[in-house]
């Protein structure tokens, strides 16, 4: 059964819904939670703010609404880019924290910061954030270990994992007030060599005698 065709007004409904998503992303990145209002993001997106609270009723709807979407496509776009990537090796793995920083260097994870800060002092915010962090942080490591190539049963697999996760944030909070790029590219380097050593141990540990 083949799904019905759709009409102009809901392609431009989902147009105008993902303007507004990236807007409020770029809003959030460049003016913090305090400056990114439901009608800043309203003008930069071209829309009326009637029509951005058509979408989302409230300011939590849209900014947790934006970083799951803008996260999705982001983490669409390193699955995507997965058969370009260098076979098993070393250089495999260097490309894939390498990919996996630039998702924490980027305009996606400042406006995921605001966010986070906002919700320290917001309940209502805090709340979805954790939800959203929980589904956002699940799907990364899924993504990791796809690029990666590896099972997340192998011993100390999963933790190698996580620690290339929680590393690639913390450079990027190392990036947020002056450019760490050249400090940032020698620490890459030494942490893959110690993930492709890591990754190696498992292999080894699980394979049949």
């Amino acid at each position: 059964m083949t799904s019905p065709a759709r009409t102009p007004q809901q392609d431009r409904s989902r147009a105008t819904r993902r303007r507004l998503l990236e807007a409020a992303v770029e809003c959030l990145a460049e003016l913090g939670w305090n400056g990114s209002t439901v009608t800043v993001v309203a003008e930069r997106a071209g829309v009326t703010r009637g029509a951005a609270q058509h979408h989302f009723p409230t300011r939590e709807d849209l900014f947790t609404a934006a970083v799951e979407h803008v996260t999705a496509e982001r983490l669409a776009a390193v699955r995507a880019d997965a058969g370009e990537l260098p076979p098993a090796g070393p250089a495999r793995t260097e490309a894939v924290v390498d990919q996996i920083v630039r998702l924490y260097t980027g305009p996606l994870f400042r406006a995921a910061l605001h966010l986070w800060v906002a919700a320290a002092t917001e309940q209502q915010l805090r709340e979805r954030i954790i939800a959203l962090e929980n589904r956002v942080g699940r799907e990364s490591h899924r993504a990791t270990l796809e690029s990666l190539g590896v099972a997340q049963s192998a011993t100390g697999v999963r933790e190698c994992v996580q620690a290339t996760l929680d590393l690639a944030r913390g450079l990027g909070l190392a990036n947020l007030l002056t450019d760490d790029a050249a400090r940032r590219s020698g620490v890459v380097r030494q942490w893959s060599r110690m993930l492709q050593a890591a990754l190696d141990a498992a292999s080894a540990d699980g394979a049949p005698e």
